[in-house]
Formats: C-alpha cells, sequence, structure tokens
C-alpha cells in the first residue's frame, strides 16, 4: 500500500478534444500520452490521485494542501467549455497537512466555502481540471487531493513534502497516485506571451534527460537564472516528485514530448520498481 503510480502529466487545454479547436491534430502525441497515462494509471487500481498543481492557490512562502470535500471547475477554449467535479480524500489530504506541520514544513490546509458538505468545494485550476479530465473523470470510485507547491521556498522542502506524502499515504494504507502537472518551458517561440528564448529548449532537453536516466536531481540543480529565462512551470512539482521517488523507487517511462506552440509538453509513467 502507499503510492503505487506517479506521472508528469502536462496541462495544455488543447490536449482535451472538446476544447482542441483548429489544434487537435497540433497537440495530438501529447493527447496520446495522457491516454497512455490513464491506462498505466489504472493498472495500479489507486484510490486517490494526489495532484501537485502550479497554477492554484499562489500562497507566498507557503505549501497549500486542499482540505475541502470536493473540487470542481470548468474551462472555456475555442468556443467550447468543458466541467468537471471530483471527490477530496479529507482522510488523506489532513494527515499530509499533520504530518507535514510536526517537521516544521511551511504547510496551511485550504478548504473554501462550507466547512463540509456539498458547498465544501474548492475551485479547481486549468493545471489540475486538465490532468484530472484524463485521469479521474470517468471514474467516480477515486477520490483527489491537490497540492500547491510555493516558488518561493527551498526546493528542499518540497523535496520533504513529497516525502511526507510518500510516508502518509503509506501509513493510511491508501493505494495512492502522484501526480505533478507540470508543462516545460514556456519561451519557444517568439509569437507566445513569453518571448523566445533558447534556455526553453535547452531546459526540455535536460527534464528528458533526467527522466531518461531515471534521475531529476540534475533538473534541481540548475542555475535560478537558467530557469528565469527558460520559463517552466515544472520545477516545483518535480521537487515533490523526486520526494515521493526517493521514499519509493520507481521506473521511469517517457510516453511521449513536444511543443506545438510556445511551451514545452511531456507525459512521463513512474511504476514501482518492486512491480
Amino acid at each position: 500500500m502507499g503510492i503505487v503510480f506517479a506521472c508528469i502529466a502536462p496541462h495544455g487545454a488543447e490536449v482535451i478534444p472538446e476544447l482542441a479547436g483548429t489544434l487537435f491534430d497540433a497537440f495530438a502525441e501529447t493527447r496520446r500520452g495522457l491516454i497512455e497515462l490513464t491506462r498505466l494509471m489504472k493498472q495500479a487500481q489507486p484510490e486517490t490521485v494526489i495532484l501537485a498543481t502550479p497554477h492554484g492557490l499562489r500562497l507566498e512562502a507557503t505549501i497549500g494542501v486542499v482540505t475541502s470535500e470536493f473540487t470542481e471547475g470548468s474551462l472555456e477554449a475555442n468556443g467550447r467549455n468543458v466541467k468537471l467535479r471530483c471527490t477530496c480524500d479529507r482522510v488523506l489530504a489532513k494527515g499530509i497537512l499533520e504530518r507535514a506541520h510536526r517537521i516544521g514544513l511551511p504547510v496551511v490546509g485550504a478548504n473554501y466555502g462550507t466547512s463540509e458538505g456539498p458547498a465544501s468545494c474548492m475551485p479547481m485550476d486549468w493545471g489540475t481540471l486538465i490532468p484530472f479530465w484524463f485521469l479521474v473523470s470517468q471514474d467516480s470510485n477515486t477520490k483527489v487531493v491537490v497540492v500547491t507547491p510555493s516558488r518561493e521556498i527551498p526546493l528542499e522542502s518540497l523535496i520533504r513534502f513529497g516525502q511526507t506524502i510518500a510516508e502518509t499515504a503509506e501509513s493510511l494504507e491508501r493505494r495512492t497516485v502522484f501526480v505533478a502537472s507540470a508543462d516545460q518551458g514556456h519561451a519557444h517561440s517568439a509569437d507566445g506571451p513569453y518571448g523566445f528564448h533558447p534556455a526553453s529548449k535547452e531546459y526540455d532537453d535536460i527534464v528528458k534527460r533526467a527522466i531518461l536516466d531515471n534521475d531529476l536531481r540534475p533538473v534541481l540543480e540548475l542555475a535560478s537564472k537558467f530557469i528565469e529565462d527558460a520559463k517552466p512551470d515544472s520545477l516545483w512539482q518535480l521537487a515533490i516528485l523526486q520526494g515521493v521517488l526517493s521514499k519509493v523507487p520507481m521506473k521511469s517511462t517517457l510516453l511521449s514530448y513536444q511543443a506545438p506552440t510556445y511551451f514545452g509538453l511531456l507525459c512521463t509513467a513512474y511504476v514501482p520498481q518492486a512491480y
């Protein structure tokens, strides 16, 4: 019991067929990667999926752990709209929160609406909704936990938080999946909102090599100026994933990579080595 699968999943809206518009074919490789991730994850028969998102609560120098009963959101692109509502695993979320507090990590629990019941529902950001659309939308028996890393704390604290996630899942004997919701460099194109910088491709190549080598540590050692130039939103979730992997050794498989617009997307599966 505990962590039975992990993955890196992208969150470009166009991977959802209903939102793809004219970019349906451009995002086809990533869509296939997400479908394969879902297939592999379901083989592990998880009870709960924990997801770390870069686009949820932005708590300064603090990691957020969502403790609401539900999380719900909608997303609109290319004139179409999708909606998703998931049931949260409050026991696991509060377990992570309590264990993280005990070891002095900067964490806070976050609810929304009411303290309990149907209106206890955290709004779902796109970094959460898009991976969940594939991974849990068709399985109402799978509960979720959403966590939000901070970019203002040392990566070592996020690694320790990942270890806490793995330790809590094991202590509760919960078959659990960890998802790093992550897009890579965001400066692949001069037409994009962040302009062009060659560091984006270099960063993506480093991440791909780290996955192929089954060792994320080189990514976590990159200089802050290089990260600023490359403009990824993945580094902080990868730090949490590294913490999970330090407690549950897994084998990585890179399923897909592409940069069809201004940002890089990749899908990676992690399967425990004991399997």
